[in-house]
């Protein structure tokens, strides 16, 4: 468990230390070479450790991981505010009047001081304003065609997932789950044709396919499939390490396929 330091450091500290980090004269050497680029990396490993903490339940870290990831933020703002593009103030003010100007039926009059009268307000409607206000940022920016704005970088499941919903945004979506379900069908049964046919970049292309109308049955269960890939992994590598510990001690590759289906089958059992 993380102990509680005595001293307490705010947002202004923190800036001040990247800051001296980032000093031509006395500053870090590795942290004075980097680049937008160079620490994008970085920057995605952090967010998946945040994921990986609130995952595994592991809340006694959680704070270290957030710190990490703000601390990205913080390193990117020092490099926007040394070429005079924009600091950490400047990427608060544009969140802060993004979600002011989102959120209507909290902040009616569009300031952090407006209130709404009291009631649960309607989620449908509430998601409908939403859609519309960032229909019209997106246009605001040039972005024109309803795909635009979905960050190629993404996570494969996740920019699909991305994808689909907006498309669905604009009906193009199947009305029910009984239609992405034999969508996926449909898309298994093209498979197995180029599979017979062995057609390997028609193979390829058909797998693809098969993915993507994995996620979209996934959406109309209300499944994260990022989520759902990450838990399967989990269990596999659970059972894989019980499957190991069951042999004994023999090489798994000693052992014939179905000496390890039984294996996994005990495994599969004990659970």
């Amino acid at each position: 468990m993380n102990k509680i330091s005595a001293t307490h450091y705010s947002i202004e500290d923190l800036l001040y230390l990247m800051k001296r980090l980032r000093d031509p004269e006395t500053g870090c050497p590795w942290d004075l070479k980097q680049t937008y680029q160079s620490i994008a990396s970085h920057t995605l490993e952090e967010v998946y450790e945040v994921i990986d903490a609130i995952e595994r339940d592991d809340l006694d870290h959680l704070s270290e991981e957030l710190g990490d990831l703000l601390f990205q933020i913080i390193f990117y703002s020092q490099m926007g505010k040394e070429q005079g593009r924009f600091d950490f103030e400047q990427i608060t003010t544009t969140i802060t009047e993004k979600l002011l100007r989102r959120h209507p039926h909290v902040f009616p009059e569009g300031t952090l001081e407006s209130i709404r009268d009291s009631g649960t307000g309607d989620v449908e409607g509430i998601n409908q304003v939403w859609e519309s206000l960032k229909k019209r940022e997106r246009a605001e920016k040039g972005e024109i065609k309803v795909l635009d704005d979905i960050p190629i970088a993404l996570p494969a499941l996740s920019r699909a997932t991305k994808l689909q919903k907006r498309a669905a945004s604009v009906g193009f979506d199947w009305p029910t789950t009984a239609g992405a379900m034999e969508k996926v069908k449909e898309e298994i049964a093209e498979l197995e044709v180029e599979i017979s046919l062995g057609n390997s970049t028609a193979i390829a292309e058909e797998f693809g396919d098969l993915l993507f109308s994995c996620v979209n049955l996934a959406r109309h269960l209300e499944i994260n499939p990022e989520t759902a890939m990450r838990a399967a992994n989990a269990k596999f590598k659970r059972r894989f390490d019980q499957v190991e510990l069951l042999a004994g001690g023999v090489e798994l590759q000693q052992l014939s396929s179905s000496e390890l289906e039984l294996l996994w089958c005990k495994v599969k059992q004990s659970e």
